[in-house]
């Protein structure tokens, strides 16, 4: 897998670092950590040493780590360098191309791509001088990962919080993959083949300006779409409102509501695998207003109709795809309801995951393949690992069918 460069800046967030080398070793990366001396008062060399099976390193003068492994040579011996948690003083010595310490001369000396993952007091990250240091280090091609909006140590809120480790791998893993950094599942084993995926939520009209929707991101769609193009088939991706990127290799279909989604799915087909991930609303608004109702007049007496099932009118259509993969995203009985819809739907496979708690929108995943044969249960992933899983097992099913 993927050999990244973690620095730790010195923060509060950088006891974060410590699980974030946690699950980086457990999806199989190689971690090499540097501690910044203001990241070693909250996190010690000890703990991430023992963490990431790999020395810490912490002085530009230390003689026995120039003697076995150069400055210059470290910054250049990863896939990546991750500065994790980014200060703001270190945003503005990385601006300013100071090299005033290991990490900073490593961050100056590399040529791999840099991630940037800011974490600081609300006011420190909205500064006119923190923002001109993180449009200048965009503008060289240094990838900054928003920070999260929440609570904060001092007690304010607002944007500044480290985002989850979990949710930064996710969001490294195609700076990855598009330079071939991570072991692809089956590599090319879907040649020849078209994937349709479905992501994302659907948005049914109430009025103009209102709609019923869901807190679907998209996130595992376009993971999975993503996974697909890399293992070499054609994929076309029916996507409801989300902002997200394209995935490389993907040809992308933009739709708003579940009739709008059930009729690019047929437009798409044949398909030689069809994974439904998209949360595509039951109910739809009847009639939806042309005006935008009005508060005075009262709560409004929506009359409700059914979405089609697009799981089900593909599980026979006359060119159903040849493996049908459904979604089931379930707050209790998750693997019985999951059951449930693979025999009612007349799906091939069912994917089933719990909603109840941060999935949606969330950067990781813990999901369960039912099928006429059993039952897998996965380990909490990232979406993008669930996603690399999927294809492996999809393209591997392919092959027994072909």
């Amino acid at each position: 897998m993927a050999r990244i460069l973690l620095i730790v800046g010195g923060g509060i967030a950088a006891f974060k670092a410590a699980e974030l080398v946690r699950m980086a070793r457990k999806a199989g990366h190689s971690v090499t950590p540097v501690l910044t001396d203001g990241g070693a008062h909250f996190v010690t060399p000890m703990s991430l040493a023992a963490l990431a099976e790999s020395p810490v390193y912490t002085s530009l003068w230390d003689l026995k780590d120039e003697t076995e492994m150069g400055h210059i040579q470290l910054s250049r011996a990863a896939d990546l360098v991750l500065v994790c948690p980014a200060t703001a003083d270190l945003l503005a010595k990385m601006a300013a191309g100071i090299a005033s310490d290991l990490a900073t001369t490593l961050l100056l000396a590399t040529d791999k791509p840099v991630v940037v993952a800011p974490a600081m007091n609300v006011r420190m990250w909205l500064h006119a001088a923190t923002q001109a240091n993180v449009a200048t280090l965009k503008a060289r091609g240094v990838t900054i990962l928003e920070p999260d909006e929440g609570d904060m140590a001092c007690g304010e809120y607002g944007p500044g919080r480290l985002p989850e480790p979990a949710d930064i791998l996710t969001r490294i893993a195609p700076i990855l993959e598009s330079r071939g950094a991570l072991d692809l599942p089956g590599e090319r084993a879907l040649e020849g083949k078209h994937v349709l995926v479905t992501a994302g939520p659907t948005h049914e009209p109430i009025d103009p300006v209102r709609v019923i929707a869901n807190r679907s991101s998209g996130k595992q769609g376009f993971a999975i779409a993503a996974a697909a193009a890399r293992a070499g088939a054609r994929v076309t991706l029916v996507a409801g409102p989300v902002s997200l990127a394209t995935p490389g290799g993907v040809a992308r279909i933009d739709v708003e509501t579940a009739r709008q989604m059930a009729d690019a799915v047929a437009e798409a087909l044949p398909a030689d695998a069809a994974i439904l991930v998209a949360a595509v609303a039951d109910w739809r608004v009847v009639n939806a207003a042309k005006s935008k109702l009005k508060k005075g007049g009262g709560p409004p007496a929506l009359e409700f109709a059914p979405n089609p099932d697009i799981l089900k009118t593909l599980a026979g259509h006359p060119d159903r795809p040849g493996l049908l993969v459904g979604f089931a995203a379930e707050t209790d009985n998750v693997v019985a309801n999951a059951q449930s819809k693979l025999a009612s739907k007349g799906a091939d496979w069912i994917v089933a995951n719990d909603v109840s708690g941060d999935v949606m929108g969330g950067a990781s995943n813990r999901v369960h393949l039912v099928t006429k044969d059993g039952v897998e249960d996965w380990p909490d992933q990232s979406k993008a690992e669930v996603a690399a899983h999927l294809i492996d097992r999809i393209a591997k099913e392919l092959r027994v069918q072909a």
